[in-house]
């Protein structure tokens, strides 16, 4: 397979992963079970931890050795400005959370189902940009990144993304409803299948800067690191433990952080 066929399918295959989770709306005929969806958010929290440490810091670490630097400062360069970068975001951007009805971010007139799909969006951004760095590591020819390694990473994705798809179409389709504004599932389907489009778009740019990203591969894979950490620490895991059954969510941490780093060690 050539580098640039693979780096269109590791783009795609995340995305595929929120497209069928959101698909799951159409054989679901109730609300999603609190438990599950505890159980889901934390499966989430675990891989994306995962995958930071895995797929992202300790290859940091590695290249900066590589390039004669010293090895943590990369690392902790690129991670803490991955979570400004989110947390700016954040404050920028309106959108709510599935547990409240405060929205947050920048006042505005969107309507509660655009303002879910729009937390959700802020989620994949860091995701696309983890995938879209790897594989411009792999496009300029980094000894440190192999094809299964970057392929390891996009599936990892794209298995979180599969309940996460769930979990952003589902509430839509029975908030609004509860209000008395019908949204079809089809139209609950296509909400989530957006909000995971952010993905291969920020994976795209990414790739496109390739010529700057190279000698800089090492800060920006911490980058990418950070700002999916600052979504499991600020978003996922809060939602997860809210209310009762909150070990339910801490046991999907537990596997969803085990099948990653499996996946990683294993095959990367």
């Amino acid at each position: 397979m050539s580098k640039n066929i693979a780096t269109f399918w590791g783009l795609m295959i995340p995305f595929i992963g929120t497209t069928l989770g959101a698909a799951t709306i159409f054989f679901m005929k109730k609300k999603m079970n609190n438990k599950v969806q505890k159980a889901l958010l934390g499966f989430v929290s675990g891989v994306m931890i995962a995958a930071s440490v895995w797929s992202l810091l300790i290859p940091s670490i590695e290249m900066a050795k590589e390039q004669n630097i010293m090895a943590w400062v990369p690392a902790v360069v690129g991670f803490l400005a991955g979570i400004l970068f989110l947390l700016l975001l954040d404050s920028l951007i309106p959108h709510l959370h599935l547990d409240t009805d405060k929205p947050e971010g920048v006042s505005t007139h969107l309507n509660r189902s655009m303002m879910l799909v729009l937390a959700v969006t802020l989620h994949n951004i860091p995701e696309g940009m983890a995938v879209g760095v790897v594989f411009a590591g792999l496009l300029s020819g980094n000894s440190m990144i192999t094809i299964a390694g970057a392929f390891v990473l996009s599936i990892g994705i794209a298995i979180q993304n599969f309940p996460e798809g769930a979990i952003v179409s589902m509430p839509m389709l029975n908030y609004d409803k509860t209000k008395g504004k019908i949204i079809t599932k089809p139209k609950a389907f296509g909400y989530g299948v957006l909000s995971g489009l952010v993905e291969p778009i920020f994976g795209l740019i990414t790739i496109l800067m390739t010529n700057i990203i190279s000698p800089l591969l090492p800060y920006f894979l911490s980058f990418a690191a950070g700002a999916m950490i600052y979504v499991v620490v600020e978003e996922l895991i809060p939602e997860s433990q809210s209310g009762k059954h909150s070990n339910i969510g801490t046991i999907g941490v537990a596997i969803g952080f085990a099948l990653m780093m499996v996946l990683d060690v294993a095959l990367g």
